[in-house]
């Protein structure tokens, strides 16, 4: 795409966005600032080409605010969602069937914006459920259970933050179904290069390649809060307070052949680097530098 944020070429098959886009701080670093708050996402799709959606993972929405969504982004913008935690965390997949139907009726207006779904689970530590934080078999038997149903109504992905449960039992089963792996830059999880260089299993397993960008959130608050603190920095999440560029390229290398099999949506967390836009715009020009479009 081409955008005055991203304001260098990208090759088709990539896209680029962060992890909401509804943040009062974003006004002067990325919005303008006297942006209308209603007028935010139909700005924020001039400069992106996708977002993901998080505050659906807190709150099923209605169709009426799904409507909105569609109304303000041109029928090529590509909208991912969290799906409510109500489905994935309260219910742990189990009889949740009237809570999914509900979630994918209230999406339908999206039309052909409606990008991947995201199912994330939470880290389990050894402490609460030993046996489950080693094998992940419970999660494994709630998915067996559910995709059969539902992997056919919408491109699904699945993200876990426990590192031992991404083996050849959850990746087969993923495949399957052709539901996506998420791939994360978070404190819990392996780099992308380790997982395409082991030769156990493929870890393509959908559509897409769904990458997200997460960080620590506990660092980058404590970091943000002494930064704020110190008069360092406005309040907020505005600007980029880590220096992630090293990391980034490792992405950025990883990512080219993968390109090659699957289409790249990447998203960038505020709590990654402290802004995310600053994220995505350092990854496109490093994207640049080292490929080209």
């Amino acid at each position: 795409m081409s955008a005055s944020w991203i304001d260098v070429p990208l090759p088709a098959g990539l896209r680029l966005g962060t992890s909401s886009y509804y943040w009062a701080e974003w006004h002067g670093p990325f919005y303008p600032v006297d942006l209308p708050v209603n007028d935010r996402l139909s700005w924020y799709a001039t400069q992106f080409d996708t977002v993901e959606i998080d505050a659906t993972f807190y709150r099923s929405p209605s169709r009426r605010q799904v409507s909105g969504w569609a109304l303000k982004t041109p029928p090529e913008f590509l909208i991912s969602l969290k799906v409510p935690r109500t489905i994935t965390h309260d219910a742990g997949m189990v009889d949740c069937d009237a809570e999914t139907a509900e979630f994918l009726s209230a999406l339908e207006p999206l039309g052909p914006r409606q990008g991947p779904l995201l199912l994330q689970f939470p880290y389990v530590a050894k402490s609460v459920n030993r046996h489950e934080y080693e094998s992940g078999v419970g999660l494994r038997r709630a998915l067996a259970a559910w995709l059969p149903r539902w992997a056919p109504h919408a491109d699904w992905v699945v993200e876990v933050r426990n590192l031992t449960w991404i083996d050849r039992p959850l990746i087969d089963l993923l495949a399957e179904h052709e539901v996506s792996l998420a791939f994360n830059a978070y404190y819990t999880m392996p780099n992308l290069t380790s997982l395409f260089e082991q030769d156990r299993f493929d870890p393509l397993t959908g559509r897409w390649a769904y990458v997200r960008f997460l960080g620590d959130h506990r660092r980058l608050d404590r970091l943000n809060d002494e930064l704020v603190a110190d008069g360092a920095k406005p309040e907020g999440y505005c600007e980029l307070i880590v220096d992630r560029e090293r990391e980034l390229r490792t992405w950025v290398d990883a990512l080219l052949p993968v390109l090659g099999r699957r289409p790249v949506l990447a998203y960038f967390n505020n709590h990654y680097a402290g802004f995310g836009p600053g994220s995505a715009r350092m990854f496109a020009r490093l994207w640049d530098e080292i490929h080209g479009a």
